[in-house]
């Protein structure tokens, strides 16, 4: 679960282990995750690096949101910042073979 912490500009990880809850800013799993991403997908030469990145975290990122708003496409959008037809654009992108309400 994502958590804003009020006036700290951060997001937190709520992490619910055997019933106890751990605060972890979300930035620590990104750069492990980045970390683990660079030591085995990364060659020298690699050029696309911030777009497949971006394609990669998008997905899973509009996919959990859709769910969270139960398809409400301008709740999504006001939740990401983003404006509606961007969503909606990105929304076709990464789901252009499927024919399903969003």
């Amino acid at each position: 679960m994502l958590n804003n912490k009020r006036n700290s500009g951060c997001f937190f990880v709520l992490n619910i282990i055997n019933k106890e809850v751990f605060n972890t800013p979300l930035i620590n799993y990104i750069t492990i995750a980045l970390k683990n991403y660079f030591s085995v997908v990364i060659k020298k030469n690699d050029n696309n690096l911030y777009q497949r990145f971006l394609s990669e975290i998008e997905k899973p990122l509009f996919d959990n949101i859709m769910q969270y708003t139960r398809g409400n496409q301008t709740q999504a959008a006001l939740i990401l910042g983003i404006n509606r037809g961007t969503l909606r654009k990105k929304l076709n992108l990464y789901y252009k073979n499927k024919k399903c309400n969003r």
